[in-house]
């Protein structure tokens, strides 16, 4: 994984040395109209070469998730889940976003902390937190989703693809709270990804619905 990450970086680092010598060229050229159309052709020959090293990472990485063994998957759960229970930022948030863990796509279990959400509980301080939970729930195919509020483990069903996801019904048939409507701010979004570089920045699925949800969530946020 520590390879996939160092791919990342170099790969965005290229973007951005694309994106520079794109722009240098373009300003070289006297005429608009030759500028307009190689501007065209640079930004369309860009993006598809961005796309194609994204689809073989993507590739490379499912690989390498695939050859690691149970154990070392266990360990780095663990690992992970351990650091987000003791951060600051995690035990101060009320309010959180995040992702049901899928065995079969090999992501991050999540398992753990949510069960300590929905306990509503700190087991090192002996409290409880009353944190509000919103998880995922994919509407079509056209990278659509919503974040929808539930209060314990049995408010999840499996979809189509066996990934367990909210009804949109509580258990009363009232609809259930989507963060979109929520009268008070989220502090925290846990989101999974193939990889992500040292920076921070995400690689997904290909899917889109991790950004465009973050895109309409950001603009909702400014309403």
């Amino acid at each position: 994984m520590r390879r996939g990450l160092v791919v990342v970086d170099v790969l965005l680092k290229g973007e951005r040395s694309l994106l520079m010598l794109h722009s240098t060229c373009c300003s070289a050229i006297s005429s608009p109209a030759i500028a307009n159309r190689t501007s065209s052709c640079a930004k369309t020959s860009m993006a598809t070469t961005v796309q194609a090293h994204k689809k073989a990472l993507r590739s490379d990485i499912r690989k390498a998730l695939k050859a690691l063994s149970p154990q070392q998957r266990a360990h780095e759960d663990f690992a992970i889940q351990s650091t987000i229970l003791g951060s600051s930022w995690f035990k101060s948030s009320q309010r959180l976003c995040a992702y049901i863990s899928c065995p079969a796509l090999r992501e991050v279990d999540t398992s753990t902390i949510l069960s300590q959400l929905l306990t509503n509980s700190d087991s090192e301080h002996q409290v409880q937190t009353q944190k509000e939970l919103y998880v995922p729930r994919v509407e079509d195919k056209n990278s659509n989703m919503r974040m929808l509020k539930i209060t314990t483990m049995d408010d999840l069903v499996a979809n189509s693809m066996n990934i367990l996801e909210p009804s949109p019904l509580d258990g009363s048939g009232n609809q259930r709270e989507d963060v979109m409507s929520a009268t008070n701010p989220v502090d925290l979004f846990l989101l999974p990804g193939v990889c992500f570089d040292k920076e921070g920045r995400r690689l997904g699925r290909g899917g889109g619905y991790a950004i465009l949800f973050s895109l309409l969530f950001c603009q909702f946020q400014k309403l």
